[in-house]
């Protein structure tokens, strides 16, 4: 590609990318801190991807997605998922009309522009694989008709860790349809602090609506456009690959830990967030440092690890860590 059409790029991908800060600075009025958090849901909102969040509760999970879907003035739903649940309760289904003497469609919560699935691991897996269906075709089937999902459609699923009586924990195969899987940790001293004091004022600030959804399609299809080179392609493929065959890498210690290594969703899943990574830093190419900050997030639920693993105390992160050191960079 010529350096012209790169900075033609570059200049495009400038006048575009102007608004994730003014979103970022509506979502910093209302969650303290947790930027990691904030820049991920980012990450997935401009990729076309869903989002697992895993965290204890009350770490400003919920309150995130409500706040994003405020700032960017779109329809937000919450779905409480609990052993009880129905694919129904979360999809929608016939309800039968006494007055025109015909089945009616009733549309489920699924049908919002963001989607909170909270606590996803303490529903069924009849009801979370409902779910899940919706988030990879984009669309619902509700007796014989098929109705599309509104654009943009962002899930974002939490999950607690530390709770394992009465959950059905995701099967692999589900949990590698969410693009990205962010752990969140505890506020700083300094923020939470800060959250004594807004909670105890009461004076709770209110998000203003500052991009509209055709904004966030629009952008979409620029993130789309942001230039990647055929070495990082390369450079993907390659960290993807020393996870499922590490010893070509000189790897050979973690042959014996890991049981199964990305799937080629998780190529695709890093070079879009890559992307989306470079359209938040305001440049219109990826650069390596671009994949290395997406990479745990990409790949943490890809990677399942063996019983010596977890007898060893490894974790996901640990392998990820290696990899990235490992695969050389462009």
């Amino acid at each position: 590609m010529e350096s012209v059409n790169i900075k033609e790029l570059n200049d495009r991908i400038q006048q575009e990318s102007g608004f994730v800060d003014i979103l970022s600075l509506e979502m910093g009025k209302v969650i303290v801190g947790q930027k990691h958090l904030v820049e991920n849901l980012m990450i997935a909102l401009l990729a076309n991807g869903h989002i697992l969040l895993e965290g204890v509760p009350g770490l400003a999970k919920t309150l995130a997605i409500s706040t994003l879907s405020k700032a960017v003035n779109a329809k937000f739903s919450r779905i409480q998922f609990t052993p009880d649940l129905l694919p129904a309760d979360v999809v929608g289904t016939l309800i039968y009309s006494q007055k025109k003497e015909s089945f009616e469609v009733r549309k489920g919560p699924v049908f919002a522009n963001f989607v909170l699935a909270d606590e996803i691991n303490r529903a069924p897996a009849k009801v979370q694989s409902a779910l899940l269906e919706a988030m990879q075709e984009r669309q619902v089937t509700i007796g014989d008709n098929t109705f599309a999902l509104p654009e943009p459609f962002l899930v974002m699923a939490t999950q607690n860790p530390i709770e394992q009586e009465g959950t059905y924990p995701l099967p692999e195969a589900q949990v590698d349809r969410f693009m990205l899987k962010v752990v969140v940790d505890y506020p700083k001293k300094e923020e939470e602090k800060l959250i004594i004091r807004m909670n105890n004022s009461g004076e709770f600030p209110v998000p203003n609506a500052v991009v509209n959804p055709e904004d966030i399609i629009r952008a979409r299809n620029v993130v789309r456009d942001v230039y990647m080179d055929e070495k990082i392609e390369r450079y993907i493929v390659d960290i993807v690959y020393a996870t499922r065959t590490p010893e070509e890498y000189g790897l050979k210690g973690l042959k014996d830990l890991i049981s199964y290594g990305g799937s080629p969703r998780a190529s695709i899943s890093l070079s879009a967030a890559a992307k989306a990574y470079a359209f938040i830093k305001r440049r219109g190419y990826v650069i390596p440092e671009d994949v290395r900050a997406v990479c745990p997030e990409v790949l943490r639920h890809r990677i399942g690890l063996t019983y010596e693993a977890e007898a060893e105390n490894v974790t996901s992160e640990e392998i990820i860590s290696q990899v990235i050191n490992a695969v050389v960079v462009p």
